[in-house]
């Protein structure tokens, strides 16, 4: 994500920021092109500092879970992230407010990077073939699980419940889970049907890069969870889950193709390099590029290599996970091309 700056006094402010920490200045994302707006917090009329322009806020501002912004004269009253709710937990209970306002900065952070690349985003509620989705309480319906259903994301809210998430991680054997990756990973398996399935040409690429689908799913995640992963599965996939089905194999590279994506687009706008002391050429990355603007998607592996490598070696230092505990094989490598160049004409 790239670094957001108050437009009254220039001191640094994060994308979930509801006002500057140095000024004061109330601040507010507009998506339409990726800017964070500041305005007076002693007014009632919201006139952008720069611009002196006059917007409102999402009405999830009252809930202090959206800090996005919408103009004044728009018939709207949910900013474009907002919009795709479709079901939120019931706010009455603190436990659940909290949990939602944890899952709302997952998605609008999902939101901002499907945004640059430029996938439409178009409510269900208002298009059959839109994206939706429903944060829920699984004690409300035990059948109920985290996953996608014809444009329908589901995520359960225990997800939101870090001891919880963690219980699961260990339960599942997985090296990582977090709200984020859950919804890069389900909003994959919507793009899939918008993607692939739509386009013959790219459906029978995708079934030589990653399997054939039509493989019966039930009979696989059955399979998969009685036997597990084969031996060698790092070889050819980025995570043990992927091997159940190609469906499964194109979410999570699709989510970790964003993963990478945001981790590449971070570190240039922080002007990260990567030079070690020691004379290891492959552990170098000079991040000069924003990885949404490069056709050659080797560039962007190559330099996300010793970027996670260093990242992952502090967080060591701390005593805390990996950040990226992932092996990025060949084989990989060409799924992921497989959805980079996919993409490229969505920009």
């Amino acid at each position: 994500m790239k670094i957001f700056q108050c437009g009254h006094c220039n001191h640094s402010v994060f994308f979930e920021n509801y006002s500057c920490e140095n000024c004061g200045h109330l601040t507010g994302f507009r998506d339409l092109d990726r800017k964070m707006l500041t305005f007076k917090p002693d007014e009632v009329a919201l006139f952008s500092d720069r611009e002196n322009i006059e917007y409102k806020y999402c009405k999830n501002k009252e809930y202090e879970v959206c800090n996005w912004i919408l103009e004044k004269n728009s018939p709207e009253v949910y900013c474009n992230a907002c919009q795709l709710n479709r079901t939120i937990p019931n706010l009455s209970d603190s436990e659940n407010f909290e949990k939602w306002q944890h899952l709302e900065i997952a998605k609008h952070r999902l939101v901002y990077q499907l945004q640059k690349i430029g996938l439409p985003l178009h409510s269900k509620m208002e298009d059959e073939n839109g994206l939706c989705f429903d944060f829920v309480v699984q004690q409300d319906d035990p059948n109920l699980m985290t996953g996608h259903a014809n444009g329908v994301v589901t995520i359960l809210l225990k997800e939101a419940d870090s001891v919880q998430r963690e219980q699961m991680r260990k339960h599942f054997s997985e090296p990582y889970r977090t709200l984020v990756g859950h919804l890069r990973h389900e909003v994959g398996h919507y793009f899939w049907d918008r993607l692939v399935y739509t386009n013959q040409n790219t459906l029978t690429e995708f079934r030589t890069i990653f399997g054939d689908e039509q493989r019966n799913y039930g009979d696989a995640l059955t399979a998969y969870y009685e036997n597990g992963a084969p031996k060698d599965w790092q070889k050819s996939y980025i995570s043990k889950y992927a091997t159940a089905h190609p469906w499964e194999d194109w979410a999570e590279t699709w989510a970790h193709y964003l993963h990478i994506m945001d981790m590449v687009e971070t570190a240039y706008f922080f002007g990260v390099n990567v030079k070690p002391i020691t004379k290891l050429r492959e552990m170098k990355a000079k991040v000069t590029f924003d990885p949404y603007t490069k056709e050659d998607f080797d560039i962007i592996v190559r330099t996300c290599v010793p970027l996670s490598f260093a990242v992952n070696s502090i967080n060591r230092a701390m005593g805390v996970p990996d950040v990226y505990p992932f092996v990025i094989t060949p084989p990989v490598v060409e799924k992921l091309k497989f959805i980079h160049k996919l993409l490229l004409p969505k920009r």
